[in-house]
């Protein structure tokens, strides 16, 4: 089995505050400078070990490690039956991203929805990225605060999400109406297409409404990270006039 590592500062500061019990080890740099989060692992009795950059970069091969590299358990998705499940479903917006295999995007996305908070996210088995180490360095912690199911066939997924009461909502370049401009049913399920093909044909069918973003600036593209952003903000303002 592949081990999985987190690297950088934030990445592993974060795990140490949110999930101690997933680190196996944690490499530090001989000259690594960060007490708070030397203590951090001592105080959790996580077992730690100092070693030369050279070794360092022998346990994982990536830029700016910061000096610090822990070896964790495997990424835990959650089952999709139980996401949908969840008490909260009624304010919890499902994210249903459609062949993005960019990492960083991926990554993007999992920080996104970690600092907005009432997300979850579903990606397919196959023709997607993983949450692999990329993943959880560029999400630095976001993996630890919101929960992604991996299913084998979208379709069938958005159609159980739909027979628990959700809206499905795909999104568009142009030509439907506006996130700003529409009231959005809730629960809500959007979405993301690749930024190269959008949403497939297939998918698109199966679309309750289809919105976009309404930009009176230049026509430039906003990549699919971006976009989800702007996305998440708009439903999680609208969110906040539901009824409690």
């Amino acid at each position: 089995m592949k081990n999985t590592y987190l690297y950088g500062k934030n990445s592993v500061l974060e795990r140490l505050s949110a999930k101690p019990e997933s680190i196996r080890t944690v490499y530090i740099q001989d000259n690594f400078n960060a007490p708070h989060i030397v203590k951090l692992i001592r105080s959790k009795g996580i077992p730690c070990r100092q070693v030369r950059e050279k070794e360092l970069l022998k346990i994982k091969r990536a830029d700016r490690l910061q000096g610090i590299v822990a070896e964790v358990e495997r990424f835990a998705y959650t089952e999709f039956n139980q996401l949908i499940a969840r008490k909260d479903n009624a304010h919890l917006t499902l994210i249903f991203l459609d062949d993005i295999n960019d990492p960083h995007n991926l990554g993007s996305i999992l920080r996104i929805t970690a600092c907005m908070g009432g997300f979850g996210i579903v990606i397919p088995r196959h023709s997607s990225c993983e949450i692999n180490d990329t993943v959880m360095h560029v999400a630095s912690g976001g993996e630890n605060y919101t929960s992604v199911s991996m299913v084998s066939n979208t379709l069938n997924a958005l159609t159980k999400a739909k027979q628990s009461g959700y809206w499905i909502a795909g999104t568009v370049v142009d030509g439907e109406e506006s996130i700003q401009k529409t009231k959005l049913p809730h629960p809500l399920a959007i979405v993301f297409g690749s930024e190269g093909k959008g949403i497939k044909p297939a998918i698109q069918k199966h679309l309750d409404l289809s919105i976009t973003l309404d930009m009176k600036g230049a026509k430039l593209s906003l990549n699919v990270a971006m976009a989800a952003a702007i996305f998440c903000y708009e439903i999680n303002k609208q969110k906040e006039a539901l009824p409690t």
